[in-house]
């Protein structure tokens, strides 16, 4: 690696390996850790053609993807795999902040350039390259993520250069490279600069690419607050740019930030908070962990020291990890706790982005906490094909969603590369089939939004491509299989490749080791050389198994549930006028009696009720006390029936073709009908509409409904009396479509539908409810291909259990999808996030009967507020964090009955509308609320 990096932008001075070869070590000698330490007899060592296989198949995923990318989406920022189309900015329906990562620079090419070159694609490599400095535009008017930003597109461009540079050096391609990349990589470091324009030097989180900060074009430069990681992950990026360049300003401006964020740790845990704002340095959320917002500012204090060779880099980190391992580490969970309080936790559930800690220790050198949680997170991953982005500390869903994202697969590499136990290829030989069972679709691979159910979100993220196949891949190489020596680089936090010969070019003048100012440091504590292997992996060929050993069962350990009290409030004091049980919006004298008691009844514009109490509006002081009284009988009788009534989602799976089982619709169960947890096979047929749409009088179409599963429409009656309608003209199954144009179960709470309040044994037949948007892509179906096959059932089924015996294309079982079937408990446990529609109130006390006719000229925004529930069973989910929903239709306005039924019309509708497949599948909102948190801090 002798000569300066083309474009006159190199590293400076002398180059002999002996002056960086030291960080080398200190990156990665442990990784030969492996010779030490020999492989558990439990865990069979993987054959080489096993490995080399294994390999291949991850090229072929990856091939998959890009492909599919750069067909349907280049130069858009990212795929939407289910409707096989771009994501551009501004084009798509805002889904908050996870799209300030999209500023129209191609983001995802960037993001896989340096993967390319790891999985051997040089050719693609050098044509993807030509295409970036062809194409990209960096000088966009759209606000963007400093954060993001930095690592995925300057980090992709570095990534880039450095591995540009060392393929052109091999003297065989890319002879033609003169530095473009790094270039352009300058570029973006002076657009990300005005950022930094704040007393404390902590960054703005976001800036305008074009017109920077403040001035009225910019629309950005008003926020007070940032996440630590936002601020604190930025030091290698920068750096490497200032050292590839010589232009010392971008370190400076990086080192200045870190420096801040050091002296505003809380001095007596020695934790940072997740939020800090950036004028004042004062904490806005001081809960600490190791997860969203603060996760990668701890893995570049390390890195950083590992890259640049600073020592008080290590003294910092050290001093944190200390800190983390006395409080937050609690093996093998990793709780957040309070930066003051650090004795008391945060919060009772983990994000998925915690994953990479195992990784992180690997590289200090703890291993044994880093197997425990690693076997930990492993064991989550088993009971539900993918780590949901939270669960809580009893082990479930708390966000059920999961964007593929690849900081398992990272920490899974590590260990395997640190302790040459094969345990780790067959995790990672696990990860490879549940991506081709559950997340392959035909454009590529879309990110779960459910995990219990198996439904999709048309997303497939950059980091997909820029991490995961490339930590996956490296797991199963070997040294031979790579064109260059991966030890001679340290990954970033978006597994880019930077060079550890920057730790000696143009580097930056001495700096005063500001560290020992604030801290008495304890040397004990730091690692100042490689670690003793012997020392680290005990010559113990168990040593990794028995640690793993007593972690197997600790996900499925059964958690008691506590007594509900429902029973004691509903039966004690004087009776009311109306019992809560009692109640139907739908009856005038229930309203009136509610006037008389002070309770307002509200309708919100998702078809729900609220019933709000103000004691200064009843008719008297016994009036306002019977009204108290009610609301909170009601209270008890939603906690009642939440705990007792809830069903899991169900899925809408669509088989014929073109989709072949690759389209799951999570749908909202019925308390009535065939119960399709016990069912395993589902319903399948053809669907057919029903005439009536509304399904509400008898069938005019009995023929077309026989042996079909019947569509119909929301609204003019009960849910039961639709269901018992096309069960008498022959339907062998019924879904029911929301009325609520735009409403979408990405961002409203599903419910269950429930019944009549008479005997409903009479319904043999199974009732799922769709909202519009996922409706409205079996209808646009219809319309294009006629015959549309689905399967209703519990969760999604495995391919090629649907199509067995029959004859489908071969790409759709190309991949060993043998799906083994999914744990019963496992759903009924935790296929409760449906969140309560059945009750909703302000500060008052409030609340929304199950048969309230929502479905009448509602307007078509979902609200996803509902009231909340305090549980006191620490192992059950509270309501508001996982609860579902009733919702009951009533027999009102029949005079507009044929109205409805003409306008609502799905043919009519459709003509009138001329909407396509993808234009009505591109639709589609992404879940904003379960992600709030974790994409404003981190992602």
């Amino acid at each position: 690696m002798s000569g300066a990096a083309a474009g006159g932008e190199g590293r400076s001075g002398d180059s002999p390996a002996g002056r960086w070869a030291g960080w080398k070590l200190l990156a990665l000698g442990l990784l030969s850790a492996s010779s030490v330490l020999v492989a558990a007899p439990a865990a069979q060592a993987m054959s080489r053609e096993e490995k080399r296989r294994l390999g291949g198949q991850v090229l072929e995923m990856f091939d998959h993807a890009y492909s599919n990318y750069m067909e349907h989406a280049y130069p858009a920022d990212e795929l939407m795999p289910l409707t096989c189309r771009g994501r551009i900015r501004g084009q798509e329906p805002s889904r908050g902040d996870v799209d300030d990562a999209l500023g129209k620079f191609s983001l995802t090419l960037i993001d896989t350039l340096d993967t390319l070159v790891v999985l051997n694609k040089t050719k693609e490599f050098e044509e993807a390259v030509k295409k970036v400095i062809r194409d990209v535009n960096l000088d966009n008017d759209v606000v963007v993520s400093v954060f993001e930003t930095n690592i995925r597109v300057l980090g992709g461009l570095l990534g880039g250069h450095s591995v540009a540079i060392m393929l052109k050096e091999k003297g065989e391609d890319m002879q033609w490279y003169n530095g473009e990349l790094l270039h352009m990589a300058k570029q973006l470091g002076y657009k990300l600069l005005p950022a930094f324009n704040t007393t404390s030097g902590l960054p703005y989180p976001r800036v305008n690419l074009k017109f920077g900060l403040r001035s009225p074009e910019a629309r950005t430069g008003t926020e007070t607050d940032t996440c630590t990681a936002c601020a604190g992950t930025l030091i290698l990026e920068f750096a490497a740019l200032s050292r590839f360049t010589g232009a010392s300003v971008f370190e400076e401006y990086a080192r200045k930030a870190l420096d801040f964020l050091w002296e505003k740790r809380q001095r007596s845990s020695n934790l940072v908070g997740v939020t800090i704002n950036i004028h004042t340095g004062d904490w806005v959320r001081k809960d600490s962990g190791v997860g969203a917002g603060i996760d990668s500012y701890y893995e570049y204090l390390l890195k950083a020291y590992v890259l640049l060779g600073d020592d008080s880099f290590l003294e910092r980190f050290n001093t944190h990890y200390d800190a983390i391992m006395r409080y937050i580490s609690q093996p093998p969970l990793l709780l957040d706790v309070h930066i003051h309080k650090p004795m008391l936790n945060a919060r009772t559930w983990m994000d998925s982005l915690l994953a990479f800690f195992p990784g992180l220790q690997v590289l200090k050198g703890d291993i044994r906490p880093a197997i425990e949680t690693h076997e930990m997170l492993y064991q989550v991953i088993k009971k539900h094909n993918f780590l949901p982005e939270a669960f809580t500390t009893d082990f479930r869903v708390h966000w059920a969603q999961h964007p593929l994202r690849p900081e398992f697969a990272e920490s899974t590499y590590f260990l395997y590369k640190a302790t040459g136990d094969p345990y780790y290829l067959e995790v990672g030989k696990t990860l490879i089939e549940n991506l081709n069972k559950y997340a392959r679709v035909p454009c590529g691979f879309a990110a779960m939004k459910d995990v219990r159910t198996g439904s999709h979100e048309d997303r497939m993220d950059s980091f997909f491509l820029a991490e995961m196949f490339k930590y996956l891949y490296l797991l199963f190489a070997d040294k031979e299989d790579l064109t260059f020596d991966i030890e001679d680089y340290v990954f970033t936090t978006e597994a880019h490749l930077l060079p550890l010969w920057l730790s000696t070019a143009n580097q930056t003048a001495p700096r005063k080791n500001i560290t020992t100012e604030y801290t008495e440091l304890d040397d004990s504590n730091f690692d100042w050389t490689c670690p003793n292997t012997q020392i680290l992996f005990p010559n113990d060929p168990m040593y990794a198994q028995n640690i793993r050993e007593p972690l197997k069962n600790v996900v499925d350990k059964s958690c008691p549930r506590g007594v509900s009290r429902a029973e004691e409030s509903l039966g004690s004091g004087p009776k009311p006028p109306l019992r809560a049980r009692d109640f139907m919006a739908s009856n005038p004298e229930h309203l009136e009696i509610l006037k008389k008691m002070g309770v307002s009844l509200i309708h919100l514009k998702d078809g729900r009720v609220q019933l709000v109490q103000h004691a200064i509006q009843a008719a008297s002081a016994l009036d306002a006390e019977d009204g108290l009284r009610f609301m909170q009988e009601m209270i008890e009788l939603s906690s009642q029936q939440q705990k007792e009534q809830q069903l899991p989602p169900r899925a809408v799976q669509i088989v014929s073709h073109p989709f072949f089982g690759r389209v799951v619709l999570t749908a909202g169960p019925a308390q009535f009908g065939t119960d399709l947890s016990k069912h395993k096979s589902g319903t399948r047929g053809f669907v057919a509409v029903s005439k009536p749409y509304n399904g509400c009088s008898e069938i005019t179409n009995p023929e077309a409904l026989k042996e079909k599963i019947a569509l119909m429409q929301r609204g003019q009656c009960m849910f039961a009396e639709k269901a018992r309608n096309v069960q008498k003209a022959g339907a062998i199954g019924g879904i029911v479509i929301d009325d609520n144009e735009g409403s979408s179960s990405d961002t409203a709470p599903l419910f269950q539908m429930a019944g009549d309040g008479k005997n409903t044994d009479d319904i043999t037949i199974p009732m799922l409810f769709l909202f519009s948007k996922e409706g409205s892509i079996i209808l646009d179906a219809i319309q294009e291909y006629e015959a549309v096959e689905v399967l209703l059932s519990d969760k999604a089924k495995d391919r090629a259990t649907i199509f067995k015996d029959k004859m489908i294309p071969n790409y759709i079982l190309d991949s060993n999808l043998e799906m083994e079937s999914l744990d019963q408990k496992s759903s009924d446990n935790d296929s409760h996030n449906q969140r309560s529609e059945e009750m909703a109130a302000d500060l008052n006390l409030g609340s929304h009967h199950s048969e309230e006719g929502g479905g009448l000229d509602s307007p078509t925004e979902s609200s996803g507020n509902s009231f909340s529930f305090e549980n006191q069973d620490s192992c059950v989910p509270k309501p508001q964090e996982a609860s579902s929903s009733q919702i009951s239709e009533l027999d009102e306005y029949p005079e507009e009955q044929s109205k409805t039924e003409s306008d609502s019309n799905p043919s009519n509708t459709w003509d009138n509308k001329g909407q396509s497949m993808e234009s009505i599948l591109a639709d589609w909102n992404e879940d904003i609320e379960a992600f709030e948190m974790m994409e404003k801090d981190e992602l």
